[in-house]
């Protein structure tokens, strides 16, 4: 195993001899905008007390130049991921001076060329340990330190950090840290655009400040930003009774990001792509906004108490995922947000705990490219879904009351999973041992199903759920006539229910459970669907269909007939955008080859009839025609309409063809064959912005051609030069229109590479590479043969692939329900 893949057992040693952690870390950033340079040098300053007279700092980069401990030269003992330290003392102060890489890959310190201006962006990125490929350092996040940063930059560029910091021409120095893990220190540097402001609460003031690259200040919305910054400073400041501690709050929008968002005190990361260059629906506010105040959560779940080791990443994530929807619902104005996470949010998590690789949500983290793969539907989405179902157990109050003295406790410190229970414990009343044995150390999703008299479960675990009962009123609407709460926790619990046209269980979305209909209740859904007035309850029910569909108890037909009799009238956004993504799925992956053109067709014609129908410029009509572009890559039954639209001799009143858009529809043409390079390059032309760049890449690389894959497919496994984004965009062209005609000859290819690709190419850009082009094969033998053949592979590379041969053979059981 490489020195890289650091394990717990050795972290665990290595921190009980190290403690008392301080930094100084000098940075020369001044030559990054030269292109024929791809290092900058990096010098760290170490002071740490030892009860050992030899460890070791991680770093992973171009060189180490020198190492100086406690005033001494030492030899440099480095091997790429590791310097080992000799004759250490009781107090120790090691310098380290080295060459780092500039990243293409989105990991330690990426470096970004904007095509509009040249302008040159650089952004960290280190969770969950590529803080060692910027600074040398203790990479784990129990050995909390104090980190004192300085930059070296070109004068004319905004220089970001956790904290302050003082300029002087082209040297800013930062005032330090307070105790904080390494991997949430940042760095942001560039012509960064900013706008500022402030948010006061008695006598704490924190500054306020949004950044983005210059080149899309025409379409950064800062104030709404700042308002939903805002309100949830006020949210956080009140339930947890704990003041902000990090001085400023910096929030920075970054390009070619690999996340929704990192939680670096003081300086929050987020994907640009959360800076609405072309039209958003509300929907996509709304994620925005939740993503903000998960990031925001974290300043207390993850920087304030942190995990001891990935094994308790829960301990941030989960919390944090809960606390966006609570803090959206609650003090924005996407008051509904509790629907989107019952449709969204869980259903990641339905999916990630269905398959084989599925693990506890407090899981068994050996090392870090175990680590890596943990932030997954789990950690995230099932884990919130559960401190959802844990409120209602406890109740609010004494929810929050626990977290606060969490917090106070805990402050700057680490903690493991006993510690969160026994606060909650204390607050609640309640032993909440048995509660942690069936829902954090577990695996697996129950079902519940009603029978008339009883509610049944698989995996029996207790429940508290809600079950709404529905009749339809005199205006023809579904509404809840009634209510019952209750505890369940055998396999069937007997009920005894009013008679209803519809009874929904875990009604109000109280725990962590797919649902059946009985079969009345689903001859009222499938006729009446539209009618459900409340948005969480339909919201519910489009979710038990979905899960039907991919657990192949519905078919793929039947889903696609439900969503075009019912989409059309689905009036929340986000529920909409929803429905349409898992036809999108469903026509893609979950229909045999010869059963896919009708259905396609179907779905092509409702999409473009709501396309002009829909109210002109609304959320609606452009939902329907992302519809019709994703569609569209499969049929070319519209290529002529969509020529007109681009070209402009047909207009549709109301739709705005922005970038984004345009783009969308050369996709799909292009994936038909009904655009040519000439084409494209002409929209490039007129779009040639970082986005446009990717898209005109993707959609190149989508024309139906052999030459044209193997020029893909070689970018993709051979060119180690590419970002992160244009990997992505490679692989998208490669796949688009399914084509196997065209892809099927590189599958044997794919599993011959792929063990190599791993060791060559970092984590995140490996993942991709695996995750993205597995083979859409007519069986699961070929991954079957690799797996035999590959016991010894790392076990990360085994997780991904059993998990892609897991969603193939889903696939095809799905497919197989319509023969």
């Amino acid at each position: 195993m490489s020195t890289a893949n650091l394990t717990r057992t050795e972290t665990r040693r290595r921190s009980r001899h190290i403690d008392g952690v301080k930094y100084l870390v000098c940075l020369d950033l001044l030559r990054a905008e030269d292109m024929d340079v791809d290092t900058f040098e990096t010098v760290t300053t170490i002071e740490f007390d030892a009860t050992t007279a030899a460890t070791w700092v991680d770093f992973i980069g171009a060189a180490v130049d020198e190492v100086t401990v406690n005033g001494t030269d030492s030899e440099v003992d480095y091997d790429g991921a590791r310097i080992q330290l000799v004759g250490l003392t009781e107090h120790n102060i090691v310098r380290i001076r080295a060459r780092g890489r500039y990243s293409r890959s989105g990991e330690g310190l990426h470096r970004f060329v904007d095509p509009v201006d040249n302008g040159v962006y650089l952004y960290t990125q280190y969770e969950p340990a590529d803080a060692r490929r910027v600074f040398a350092n203790f990479e784990q996040p129990d050995l909390k330190a104090s980190f004192t940063l300085t930059v070296t930059a070109p004068s004319a560029w905004t220089v970001l950090s956790n904290r302050a910091g003082v300029t002087d021409d082209t040297v800013t120095t930062f005032a330090p840290t307070l105790p904080i893990s390494t991997y949430i220190t940042a760095v942001a540097a560039g012509p960064y655009h900013g706008v500022e402001s402030s948010w006061t609460r008695g006598e704490l003031t924190v500054p306020l400040g949004a950044y983005c690259r210059a080149s899309l200040a025409e379409h950064f919305d800062a104030e709404d930003i700042f308002d939903i910054t805002k309100r949830g400073l006020d949210f956080f400041h009140d339930k947890f009774d704990y003041p902000y501690p990090f001085g400023k709050y910096d929030q920075i929008f970054v390009p070619e990001y690999n996340l929704g968002a990192m939680e670096n005190p003081g300086l929050v990361t987020f994907t640009e792509s959360y800076v609405f260059r072309s039209a958003a629906t509300e929907a996509q506010y709304e994620a925005r906004a939740n993503t903000i105040l998960h990031e925001m959560a974290h300043m207390w779940f993850g920087d304030l108490v942190t995990m001891q080791w990935w094994d308790d990443l829960w301990l941030k994530e989960s919390f944090a995922d809960y606390m966006g929807a609570y803090a959206s619902a609650e003090a924005t104005r996407f008051a509904d947000a509790w629907v989107s996470f019952a449709n969204r949010r869980k259903a990641w998590a339905y999916l990630q705990d269905q398959l084989p690789t599925t693990h506890p949500i407090v899981a068994d983290i050996t090392d870090l490219e175990a680590a890596k793969l943990n932030f997954d539907g789990i950690t995230y989405a099932k884990g919130a879904s559960v401190l959802k179902q844990l409120g209602a157990f406890v109740g609010a109050d004494a929810f929050f009351a626990s977290s606060r003295n969490y917090f106070r406790t805990h402050a700057f410190g680490n903690t493991t999973l006993t510690d969160l229970l026994s606060e909650m414990s204390t607050a609640s009343g309640r032993d909440l041992d048995t509660w942690a044995a069936a829902w954090l150390q577990t695996t697996g999703v129950s079902t519940l199903s009603y029978t008339g008299n009883a509610i049944e479960q698989t995996d029996p675990r207790p429940h508290r759920i809600a079950v709404g009962l529905y009749d339809l009123n005199e205006d023809g609407n579904l509404t809840r006539t009634h209510r019952r709460e209750l505890d369940i926790t055998e396999a069937r619990t007997p009920v005894d229910f009013e008679d209803a046209a519809l009874v929904l269980l875990n009604d109000d979305d109280l725990t962590y459970a797919k649902i059946r209909f009985d079969e009345r209740s689903n001859a009222t859904v499938q006729a009446y669907l539209d009618r459900i007035v409340d948005p969480l309850a339909r919201g519910l029910v489009w979710s038990a269909l979905w899960n039907s569909t991919r657990d192949a108890e519905l078919s793929a037909r039947e889903y696609i007939d439900v969503a075009t009799k019912f989409a059309p009238n689905e009036p929340k956004i986000g529920l909409l955008s929803a429905v349409t993504a898992n036809v999108a799925f469903t026509l893609g992956h979950y229909l045999p080859d010869h059963r896919r053109d009708e259905p396609t067709r179907q779905w092509l014609n409702v999409s473009w009839r709501q396309l002009q129908s829909s109210e002109p410029g609304s959320d609606a009509q452009l939902v329907w025609a992302r519809a019709v572009a994703s569609a569209a890559q499969l049929d070319d039954f519209l290529a002529e309409d969509l020529l007109s639209l681009l070209d402009g001799t047909l207009t549709i009143t109301g739709l705005r063809l922005d970038p984004d858009l345009r783009w969308a529809f050369w996709l799909a043409l292009a994936a038909t064959g009904d655009a040519t390079s000439h084409d494209l390059d002409g929209e490039l032309a007129s779009d040639d912005t970082s986005s446009g760049r990717t898209a005109h890449t993707a959609a190149s690389t989508a024309i139906p051609d052999a030459a044209v894959k193997a020029r893909a497919w070689a970018a993709v496994t051979e060119r180690e030069d590419i970002s992160n984004d244009v990997l992505d965009a490679f692989i998208t062209g490669f796949g688009a229109g399914h084509r196997p005609d065209l892809t099927a000859p590189y599958d044997n290819r794919y599993f011959e590479s792929i063990s190599s690709l791993w060791t060559s190419r970092s984590i995140e850009i490996a993942r991709r590479i695996v995750v993205r082009l597995f083979p859409q094969q007519s069986s699961t033998d070929s991954a079957d043969a690799w797996l035999a053949d590959h016991e010894w592979a790392p076990a990360a590379l085994r997780r991904l692939v059993i998990e892609q041969r897991d969603h193939l053979a889903r696939s095809l059981r799905v497919q197989a329900r319509l023969g």
